[in-house]
């Protein structure tokens, strides 16, 4: 059973995650030959502010 934890920058549409989570599901089942409804998906959002690169946070740019 593929659990997969998706880490992201907030801001993005209940669409594009609905997307995102359908286009994963679908490339995990064929690569690992998984039946769909055995993979789970958890998409954990960050805010910018917890969030940096180089020491300055993706809200301070």
């Amino acid at each position: 059973m593929p659990i997969v934890t998706i880490k992201m920058l907030e801001g993005r549409t209940d669409d594009q995650k609905r997307d995102l989570v359908e286009k994963v599901t679908a490339a995990i089942s064929e690569s690992v030959d998984a039946p769909k409804e055995n993979i789970s998906i958890i998409i954990e959002e960050m805010q910018k502010s917890h969030y940096a690169i180089g020491g300055v946070r993706k809200s301070d740019l």
